[in-house]
């Protein structure tokens, strides 16, 4: 027999059966005679960490060093370096306030409509990661899902959503839709760190064998770095996806009334 599947509430869990995601732990005080330490003091001096030296020279030491408590002090607040890596996504995303609940479509003027609403939110995020290129970086198993700052953001993605008309899977789908969009986008642009001359020996080693790629030869597919481009294209696709989705759903609704 395979083995079993785990229940949904030990999947996210340690060992120990703690809450492995921070957000999911108490917050603690600092002890007496030391600095305040929070977890947004802590978010904010990883950032400033990270956007310095990136995620490899990132060290608990450091960290310590930056905020001028000794290590312990910082265990107590954060129990890996992932927790710190948490943390310090969730900061980046609060660097832009997101739109106070119930303004029109996300960061899109007044009278746009919700495809506009929801580019101006992803737009937001792809410029917050592109900013942060190491964010872009961290695998998807340690992105905050659940941090507030974040959540911030998703709640006026799924709020436009819903405006337009999406409810139930297919609210949940459109936004795995757009959230994968963006974050892929961002984390291949970063990744894909290649000179010029490199993308021409590849693409010239493709032509080379074009009886074997004949598609990728001539669409001159690995000389592509129109990052800004293919993001909004590829939003384009998706969002006339998710409109035509509308429409059938609001013509099969209309048919059951008939």
């Amino acid at each position: 027999m395979g083995s079993e599947r785990k229940p949904r509430d030990q999947r996210k869990r340690g060992a120990g059966g703690e809450a492995r995601s921070i957000w999911l732990r108490p917050g603690r005080t600092s002890a007496r005679g030391e600095p305040p330490l929070t977890r947004a003091r802590i978010g904010t001096a990883a950032v400033a960490l990270l956007d310095e030296d990136g995620i490899d020279r990132l060290t608990m030491r450091r960290l310590a060093d930056r905020l001028a408590v000794v290590a312990p002090s910082l265990y107590w607040h954060v129990d890996t370096k992932d927790d710190v890596i948490d943390l310090a996504v969730d900061a980046i995303f609060g660097e832009v306030e997101p739109p106070a609940a119930g303004a029109p479509d996300g960061t899109a003027p007044p009278d746009a409509g919700w495809r506009e609403g929801v580019a101006a939110v992803l737009g937001t995020w792809r410029a917050v990661l592109l900013r942060h290129p190491w964010a872009a970086a961290v695998p998807a198993r340690r992105k905050p899902s659940i941090g507030p700052h974040f959540l911030a953001w998703m709640e006026v993605l799924q709020a436009t959503l819903v405006r337009a008309g999406f409810t139930g899977r297919d609210l949940l789908a459109a936004t795995w839709a757009l959230h994968n969009h963006v974050l892929g986008s961002a984390s291949t642009q970063v990744a894909l760190d290649v000179t010029d001359e490199e993308r021409d020996s590849a693409q010239e080693r493709v032509r080379a064998a074009a009886d074997r790629y004949p598609t990728l030869a001539a669409s001159d597919y690995l000389r592509d770095d129109d990052w800004n481009g293919t993001f909004t294209a590829g939003l384009d696709f998706i969002l006339d996806g998710l409109e035509a989705r509308l429409a059938r759903t609001a013509a099969g609704t209309a048919g059951g009334a008939g």
